[in-house]
């Protein structure tokens, strides 16, 4: 284990305290199960899932640097669950930070217009780590393999890493934007096995639902296809909104695409979760609408 216990502000987001409840749930438990102290953001708002900046970059860039200076307050690493809040809070972060040397002008309006809001100044002193990042860089996979209780062997995973954790900033830490291995190798640290398939680094669909929501579920309905093909027990992703595409819509998506899929598909978390012996009513597995009951009973549980 890490030499001394790792400390975040944790940044739940919306999807996680909503629609993916069990994500929060299965973090909740995956933290406490490796001795990571969590330390809530009450006060954190909506990232904006990358709308914000279509009215205004202003706007996107003062309501994430108002989330990240909740973090700098308490002199913590900010970390999110979700691939979205990570790709905008990244964002966000990597350009102010690049504005402090270039153009300090922008810094001190987005500065007044939260101290109008009584708000602390962002100073850019912290970072923003991915759950997935905190496992693999900060935590260890050779520190997470050592706290495995129940080796998830002969349980076929397919990674679904999706847009925003991979391509939205220019630089992310531990892995390749192109052909990232950091939850591959995170499957093999629980005892599992690795699916590879071409859809892993793709966008699930989920931006195009509210307008070209046929186009979408095709999408989806590929991904999982070619999964399937690879002989995927479970698709597993650290983006709830990807989750929500792929699980939740699944019986839609079967309807467009003509064929019957039933691919259970975990959150990042649940999966490690359930390695380390966590129980799966706990973690929430039973609020899937794809029945994660065969992962289960191929681990006999």
């Amino acid at each position: 284990m890490p030499s001394s216990t790792l400390r975040y502000a944790y940044f739940p987001g919306c999807v996680a305290q909503g629609a993916c409840r069990e994500l929060y749930q299965s973090t909740q438990a995956l933290s406490q199960a490796l001795g990571i102290e969590l330390i809530e953001l009450k006060k954190a708002s909506c990232c904006g899932s990358g709308t914000f900046k279509e009215d205004s970059q202003l706007l996107e860039d003062t309501v994430n640097a108002r989330n990240i200076a909740l973090a700098e307050e308490l002199n913590l690493p900010l970390l999110t669950h979700c691939s979205t809040c990570q790709g905008v809070i990244g964002r966000v972060d990597e350009r102010l930070k690049d504005q402090q040397g270039s153009n300090p002008v922008y810094i001190e309006q987005v500065n007044d217009l939260l101290k109008k809001e009584s708000c602390s100044p962002y100073r850019g002193t912290t970072e923003v780590r991915h759950l997935l990042w905190a496992l693999v860089g900060d935590y260890g996979l050779e520190a997470l393999a050592k706290q495995v209780t129940r080796k998830l062997a002969g349980l076929k995973c397919a990674a679904f890493y999706g847009c925003y954790l991979l391509r939205a900033q220019s630089h992310i830490p531990f892995d390749d934007p192109y052909n990232p291995q950091s939850m591959e190798n995170v499957v093999r640290a629980v005892g599992a096995t690795p699916v590879y398939y071409r859809g892993r680094t793709q966008c699930c669909g989920w931006p195009l639902s509210s307008y070209a929501t046929e186009q979408a579920f095709t999408m989806a309905g590929m991904h999982i296809r070619e999964a399937i093909a690879q002989g995927a027990d479970c698709i597993v992703t650290p983006c709830p909104l990807c989750h929500l595409n792929l699980d939740s819509r699944q019986p839609e998506v079967e309807k467009v695409i003509g064929q019957k899929l039933n691919l259970p598909i975990l959150h990042l978390s649940q999966l490690v979760a359930l390695a380390l012996g966590v129980s799966p009513q706990i973690l929430g597995l039973n609020r899937h609408i794809v029945s994660t009951r065969p992962v289960l009973e191929k681990l006999g549980l």
